[in-house]
């Protein structure tokens, strides 16, 4: 009797076992095709596959790290050559004025009489009343300029613009005036022959502030809104075009208060790797 009962009681243990192995084989069955499901359909629409997420720390920290290196590696500059459209009296005229990323320099100009598009009147302070041509950017950069000087004012820094947008023949008269004060050797070191000037492209901007007497010099660097533009200014698009260490590379003078607008991914790439335009413009 008692042999009987243990048999019973066995074969019942073994027919749950065997029931509840059953359950979870199936629930885990139909959870893949559930998976599958959702992924087919995703891809249906998206065009996409569901990558599957890993909830392991490393993964997640080797994963975050691949991402930011992508985003380094995105980063890309024209090269210098594929830029150049034609010669003229040995200075090469440059193919994309109206690219963010185009560079004019001492070896490269605009293309004669350009002018670029959408200019508009940025909405900041500026160091003078009149409402003359060099208050004017372009409103790639003007835009990202109103909220550079919005978020320095609201941590306790004043900025002006000083002069923004300059047209080929005013940059006729610049020059000659430099020209006359310094000699032509001098005058292209602290300014720049006309076509060849950033601020014809509507992307530059000189900026300043009372504490420099809203004056453009390099003791503007020195002032705490000089400093705050240096630390600051790439996280906005911009950079300062002529740093203090690049000056054999620019082939300018130091100019704390030019800045100029390139986007905020390539600004903070030049940024981060203390670069001047010409480095990475090869």
């Amino acid at each position: 009797m008692r042999k009987r009962t243990w048999t019973v009681i066995i074969a019942t243990i073994g027919i749950l076992l065997l029931l509840e192995l059953s359950f979870i084989l199936w629930g885990r069955s139909k959870t893949t095709t559930d998976a599958y499901k959702i992924s087919s359909l995703h891809k249906s629409i998206t065009g996409c596959e569901i990558i599957p997420k890993s909830f392991s720390l490393s993964n997640k920290t080797s994963q975050q790290g691949k991402n930011n290196s992508d985003k380094t590696s995105d980063v890309s500059f024209p090269s210098y050559e594929e830029t150049i459209r034609a010669e003229e009296d040995s200075i090469s005229v440059v193919n994309n004025p109206t690219s963010v990323l185009v560079m004019v320099n001492k070896q490269r100009k605009l293309p004669d009489n350009y002018i670029p598009p959408k200019l508009v009147i940025p909405n900041v302070r500026f160091s003078f009343n009149e409402i003359v041509e060099k208050r004017y950017l372009r409103e790639v950069a003007a835009v990202p300029l109103e909220k550079m000087f919005k978020q320095a004012e609201e941590e306790g820094y004043i900025l002006y613009g000083v002069s923004g947008y300059r047209s080929y023949n005013r940059q006729i008269a610049v020059f000659k005036m430099h020209e006359q004060e310094l000699g032509e050797e001098k005058a292209r070191e602290v300014s720049s022959v006309p076509g060849s000037s950033e601020h014809q492209t509507g992307l530059s901007i000189d900026i300043s502030s009372e504490s420099a007497k809203f004056l453009l010099s390099t003791e503007f660097g020195s002032t705490p809104e000089g400093k705050w533009v240096k630390e600051n200014a790439h996280k906005f698009g911009f950079i300062i075009r002529y740093p203090e260490d690049k000056t054999k590379i620019t082939g300018y003078s130091f100019e704390p208060w030019h800045i100029r607008y390139v986007g905020i991914q390539h600004a903070t790439y030049l940024y981060k790797h203390n670069l001047a335009l010409e480095e990475a413009i090869k």
